[in-house]
């Protein structure tokens, strides 16, 4: 059903990341979706295929995972001596224990049956009955035959047996563990499947659509899929053996700096395939060793990613890039870095080759005396599975400087450029003290700054979620004190007409911008700023202009003049945690207000009780779009008193 309806036209070009309404938000199916958009060529048919292919495996990558995290477990205790997994007389919990991960490995050729029968859009259950047939006993058991006759293949080590069946010769191998067939039969069997269920009434489908297809498909697949792949698997499998024998050096880079064009595109399922084909035909896999540095040199990339967000307070990249970390380094997944971080930021590629490139080179230096990393189980790249790769020493010196190589190209180039930097740092949604954030950063404050420095204690201004609004009209009115083409004070003179002066919201002793206890104010995070110590509990409108915003706690408002200055004024520092204990606001989002109107009263012993300071900070928040903000004032300053003059 949800095919069906996300099939409507209605529903296409629509996002599902939750964002479809924000300009520049992405889900990750869209990254996926232009990834491999770029690698559309003329040959539709192609791509189809490579489609095909990813979808065949994608489902199953958990399984294989769990299964690769096992292997993992028993080469670790190889490692230490504690068995030898090759014995014919090891204990039996270590029969026990190849049985959990050997189910996935040699039933695979069934999952991937099952999976490209599905995206095949037939029966599953069809394509993989015809996989299961030939791994029955009756199947297998025909080797013992007294009419089969074997033959065996000095080059692989391995023996062929074959039978007569009807006068044809049918080759009995073992399909345990192959991919390639059933991608194959899967193929067949859809053409079957669809040419039946156009002729036989759809009354009847449930009854002979099966039934056709197997009786058709099964023999097929026997006498010509099955053994026409594993020859191509074999012949593949051989080709890459003698590459990397004969020119190790050239095999131990190229394999890492292809594999970051082929995992977006779904297009290293073919490799991944001739992993299974070279552990079942040579008893090693000499691939995964060299692909290993690629994949971490793309957590490394993810590392650096997720070390500049935590300098940066950037919470979401910080989540994302932690979570995408941690599935890399422990379980060897690339993808939630890749659609995650690495797909939209274009300058993380070309420091991530370089990962790719330096982990591929040690691999090539270290190993030359060797026939290269090889290891005889198919697992998933990660910390964990390590002991797994032979000679290990190489193999973890290897994915190490992948690993570091990147982070630090990242870490020290940044994975942002000046525009997607300007871009955070306006549209990055914060909250300093107690979870608020601008609900719509389309219409922030077009200053907020990514929040570099420690942890603060600011707010972005928000009233339960909400948001400053983009365009306020505020009425005019103001007093001459407040906007732009009026004096500033009576006492001041008139500043120039496109001066705005921002008073004192309370009278008390004016602490600078660097001496305010708050490091994101003080850092001007949020804006040029200056802080009042309050000797009363009344909070005047430092300006004139339309209320944009009022916290749920009463703590903090904005205000925006009709001139377009954004005013955030912010009671107390930390005084988010008090949950609105002691603040008694007097106005509410949209109100208009010249300078003077209380804003709200405050019971600063209350703050002082709690052990709040009672600071009250005013800060021009897109300080960064004005031409200059200014502190005019540095003594005790009476209510209405200038403090900030801001030039437009």
């Amino acid at each position: 059903m949800y095919n069906a309806l996300t099939a409507l036209p209605e529903m296409q070009n629509r996002s599902t990341s939750g964002n479809s309404g924000k300009s520049g938000e992405r889900s990750n199916d869209d990254v996926k979706a232009e990834a491999r958009a770029k690698s559309k060529g003329r040959f539709p048919w192609l791509d189809n295929f490579f489609e095909f292919l990813s979808d065949s495996f994608r489902p199953i990558i958990g399984i294989l995972l769990g299964a690769s995290l096992v292997i993992a477990f028993t080469a670790v205790m190889e490692a230490f001596g504690v068995v030898d997994t090759r014995s014919e007389d090891k204990a039996p919990v270590w029969f026990f224990l190849d049985a959990m991960w050997r189910s996935v490995f040699y039933f695979l050729p069934v999952m991937v049956a099952y999976n490209a029968g599905k995206r095949l859009k037939i029966d599953p259950w069809v394509s993989a009955a015809i996989m299961l047939a030939l791994m029955t006993p009756e199947f297998m058991g025909l080797q013992d035959n007294p009419a089969a006759t074997c033959v065996t293949n000095d080059a692989l080590g391995t023996e062929t047996c074959s039978i007569p069946i009807l006068g044809m010769k049918l080759l009995l191998n073992n399909y345990g563990g192959n991919v390639f067939v059933p991608l194959m039969m899967a193929a067949v069997a859809a053409l079957v499947y669809r040419f039946f269920q156009k002729v036989i009434p759809s009354s009847v489908h449930i009854v002979f659509l099966p039934f056709l297809t197997l009786v058709i498909v099964m023999p097929i697949t026997a006498f010509l899929i099955g053994p026409f792949g594993i020859w191509l698997g074999n012949i593949i499998g051989t080709g890459l053996a003698w590459l990397n024998s004969n020119a190790p050096f050239v095999f131990a880079i190229l394999i890492p700096m292809l594999y970051p064009f082929l995992v977006p595109l779904g297009l290293h399922w073919p490799l991944n395939a001739l992993m299974l084909i070279n552990i079942d035909t040579l008893g090693y896999d000499f691939i995964q060793g060299p692909m290993g540095a690629w994949n971490f040199a793309c957590f490394g990339a993810t590392a650096g990613v997720l070390a500049l967000s935590m300098r940066d307070h950037d919470k979401v990249m910080t989540q994302t890039a932690g979570s995408a970390l941690a599935a890399g380094l422990m379980g060897g997944i690339s993808e939630p870095s890749l659609y995650g971080i690495h797909l939209r930021f274009k300058r993380i590629y070309p420091r991530m080759l370089v990962g790719c490139f330096a982990g591929g080179l040690t691999i090539a230096i270290l190993s030359l005396a060797t026939n290269g990393v090889t290891t005889n189980a198919f697992v998933f790249t990660s910390l964990l599975t390590i002991p797994v790769f032979k000679p290990m020493g190489v193999y973890a010196i290897a994915v190490a400087v992948a690993f570091f190589t990147a982070f630090a190209a990242i870490y020290f180039t940044d994975y942002l450029n000046k525009e997607e930097r300007e871009e955070l740092r306006k549209r990055l949604e914060v909250d300093y003290e107690g979870g608020e954030t601008y609900a719509d950063t389309d219409t922030a404050p077009a200053a907020v700054p990514a929040a570099v420095g420690a942890g603060a204690g600011a707010t972005a201004v928000s009233s339960a979620g909400t948001s400053a609004e983009a365009s306020a009209s505020a009425s005019s009115g103001a007093p001459a004190s407040a906007s732009s083409g009026a004096p500033a004070s009576a006492s001041s003179g008139a500043p120039a007409e496109e001066d705005v002066t921002v008073v004192a919201p309370v009278s008390g002793t004016v602490i600078s911008q660097k001496d305010l206890k708050d490091p994101a104010f003080a850092a001007g995070a949020l804006g040029t700023a200056v802080g009042v110590v309050p000797t009363d509990g009344t909070v005047a409108a430092p300006v004139s202009g339309k209320i944009i915003s009022v916290a749920k706690t009463g703590h903090a408002y904005g205000i925006k003049t009709d001139d377009g200055v954004e005013i955030l004024v912010h009671i107390g520092i930390d005084t988010v945690k008090m949950q609105g204990e002691g603040f008694t606001p007097q106005v509410e989002k949209r109100d208009r207000v010249n300078v003077g109107d209380t804003l709200a009263t405050v019971d600063f012993d209350a703050v002082t009780k709690a052990g709040f300071d009672t600071t009250v900070i005013v800060t021009v928040v897109n300080s960064k779009s004005l031409e200059s903000v200014t502190e005019t004032s540095s003594d005790a300053v009476q209510a209405g008193e200038p403090v900030l003059s801001v030039r437009m």
